[in-house]
């Protein structure tokens, strides 16, 4: 398969974005900042240190780490659906010699970019307001987590943006889903705080292997392979299943 039709998709989308680059950078630092300042801020004389470190520099990765996600899975799941259902865009496409595998690569990566780029920006300014530090070379294990998470929530948002045609499901989905995933993986306690019995259940969560791997590379500069294996392998195979059910969607 070539690719040059999804670099030329994604290249009108980064255009899209380019415009409004502004005003959805300042959308988007809004959600994370506040979380950071009521929870990070006003709660750490109340919760003192979690794990060893102060609690408003426990929760720092998780939240850059879900904001990458999130614009991730956002772009993907709207972007497609909003293509596929009211401007018939991918109808577009596929009159052209772009196939569909080369569709669902462009969104995948356009969704990716969003995650990436939106991510990046919330570190930049917990950075600037916030004592959270870490050493740069620790930056380098947290991405091989933060690629294939905002890899893997993409083709998350491939799936639901593919298969569901009302955009009132789209947001039952996130709201009984995508967020209880992300809440319940450790992004503002530990794991040890889950049950026993608990625990094994939410380990296998691939966004517990994301955020507890990505802390743990920005925080203590350790890097949990069999994390890393288990946000990589689950991405892959989120991958596979975008592009199956969404030739399956456009067989139709």
């Amino acid at each position: 398969m070539k690719f040059l039709g999804s670099l030329a998709i994604w290249r009108r989308d980064m255009l899209v974005l380019r415009r409004s680059i502004l005003s959805e950078l300042v959308a988007v630092v809004a959600y994370p900042l506040t979380i950071y300042l009521a929870f990070g801020i006003g709660m750490k004389g109340y919760i003192g240190q979690v794990e060893g470190v102060p609690y408003s520099m426990f929760i720092a990765p998780g939240l850059i780490t879900m904001t990458a996600v999130n614009a991730a899975y956002s772009e993907s799941v709207w972007s497609l659906w909003f293509h596929r259902r009211v401007q018939f865009t991918i109808e577009s496409y596929r009159v052209t010699p772009v196939s569909v595998s080369e569709i669902v690569v462009a969104k995948i990566l356009s969704g990716f970019t969003h995650g990436l780029v939106k991510g990046l920006t919330v570190a930049l300014v917990i950075f600037a307001i916030t004592p959270f530090r870490f050493e740069p070379v620790n930056l380098l294990a947290y991405m091989a987590f933060l690629l294939p998470g905002s890899a893997l929530f993409s083709c998350a948002g491939i799936i639901s943006g593919t298969i569901m045609d009302k955009p009132e499901t789209i947001g039952k989905v996130e709201a009984v889903f995508i967020m209880p995933l992300i809440f319940m993986s450790g992004l503002f306690f530990p794991l040890s705080s889950y049950p026993a019995a608990m625990a094994p259940w939410i380990k296998a969560f691939p966004t517990t292997a994301l955020f507890e791997g990505a802390r743990q590379t920005l925080t203590s500069g350790g890097f949990p392979i069999g994390f890393a294996l288990q946000v990589t392998v689950t991405a892959l195979l989120t991958f596979v299943a975008a592009v199956l059910i969404f030739r399956w969607k456009m067989a139709e």
